[in-house]
């Protein structure tokens, strides 16, 4: 079924799901969707679109939505490239068999990194924040947010402390390099620091320290070996993912709780040292205002899909960010609660592909967060400039500088 947009889009609302992402406020809109259209689908778009919670997990949840086109495992653009390579491996953006027996060696790797990133997290926050100046620099700001999930990450990985930053400009040009509409140039750029990147971490993969198991890439190469795969490559690529999957949404995550801090009256910065009353506010903005607005997939056969009949390589938008503000999956969904009771939120999927991440990210983000306090950033000034970097999935804010 086709419907016209919602009476909420127009010059003031998104023009689309898809420009959503980045639009100032597209929370009235989603809210619309979910009520009205909770799945349907865009001639203007070429897809389906699920907006309600319902229809959000039916599509997630079922066995014929694949996280890939099933003729295009690969990306076309980056077949054959060193991107490709590590795209190609990634345990998250593979289905069936292949998926349900690695993954459980990714989630073993996360949990180790989750067990450690905290202290990681708090040390390079305090050393990002001395020497690029967040406070009184919004180009050091954006910096930072960007930085140090790569730091807090690489660093438990086996990344030596003088290569972090050459890794963290590295990761920033891969996920811009294979980022759908990527031009030619960053595509060149990704491709070189994707094979810096499959060169480090096959180095990391030979030290005696990684071999054995006693860091997290140890332990995704044993799990991965237990499991039948222990291809280098296959170790290496995921390793990588935990980078650059961490990259802008660990960013956004950051930037969304200045914003959260700055703009909602019930919610208080002089707070913010609370770690508890923090570790609310950071979960809640998942729920609220997420780094990563939506997710696609694709249709394996012909079948019915959260009540509408698709058919085989037929896409759908997945906008976890409308889900979390259906108020069948969250009581009044447009207040901002960092008590809410019995949040549900859809920001790191649901179903076989769930993130297991989420702890990770929220983690980082407390500290991040905690440490451009305590060096002087001011929420309230920010949220006066906020602009969205361009993306067609995640919303990571941009502070301009002051005048």
């Amino acid at each position: 079924m086709t419907t016209a947009p919602p009476a909420s889009a127009g010059r003031e609302g998104p023009a689309d799901p898809v420009a959503a992402a980045t639009h100032r406020d597209p929370y009235p809109y989603y809210a619309e969707l979910a009520a009205r259209r909770p799945i349907y689908r865009d001639d203007g778009l070429g897809l389906w679109v699920a907006a309600s919670a319902t229809s959000v997990t039916a599509v997630l949840t079922s066995d014929r939505c694949l996280v890939r086109p099933a003729d295009e495992p690969v990306p076309s653009a980056l077949v054959g490239s060193p991107a490709g390579a590590i795209f190609g491996q990634l345990v998250r953006m593979s289905d069936g068999g292949r998926h349900a027996v690695m993954k459980p060696a990714v989630s073993e790797a996360t949990a180790t990194l989750e067990a450690q990133v905290g202290e990681s997290a708090r040390r390079w926050a305090e050393h990002l924040a001395a020497e690029l100046r967040p406070a009184t620099d919004a180009g050091g700001l954006g910096d930072f947010a960007f930085q140090l999930p790569v730091y807090a990450l690489a660093s438990l990985l086996g990344v030596p402390a003088e290569r972090l930053a050459e890794t963290a400009a590295q990761v920033s040009a891969l996920v811009r390099g294979i980022a759908p509409g990527a031009t030619p140039e960053q595509q060149a750029r990704g491709n070189v620091a994707a094979q810096d990147l499959i060169e480090t971490f096959r180095e990391r993969l030979a030290a005696r320290s990684t071999a054995t198991g006693e860091s997290p890439l140890g332990r995704l190469a044993q799990a991965m070996a237990w499991s039948g795969h222990d291809d280098p490559n296959a170790v290496a690529a995921n390793g990588i993912g935990f980078l650059s999957q961490a990259y802008d949404a660990t960013a956004g995550l950051i930037g969304n709780t200045l914003v959260a801090l700055g703009r909602h009256a019930n919610v208080s910065a002089a707070r913010a040292p609370d770690r508890r009353y923090l570790n609310g506010v950071v979960r809640e903005v998942v729920r609220h205002d997420p780094p990563v607005q939506n997710t696609r997939r694709f249709l394996a056969a012909d079948g019915v899909v959260g009540g509408q009949s698709m058919h085989a390589d037929d896409a759908v938008l997945v906008l976890l960010a409308a889900a979390n503000r259906d108020p069948a999956a969250n009581p009044q969904p447009a207040l901002f609660d960092p008590h809410r009771p019995a949040r549900r939120a859809f920001t790191f999927g649901v179903g076989p592909h769930a993130c297991p991440g989420e702890a990770i990210a929220t983690t980082i983000a407390e500290a991040g967060v905690a440490q451009l306090l305590a060096c002087g950033v001011e929420p309230a000034r920010l949220v006066e400039t906020v602009t969205y970097r361009p993306s067609a999935n995640t919303r990571v804010p941009l502070f301009a500088p002051d005048g």
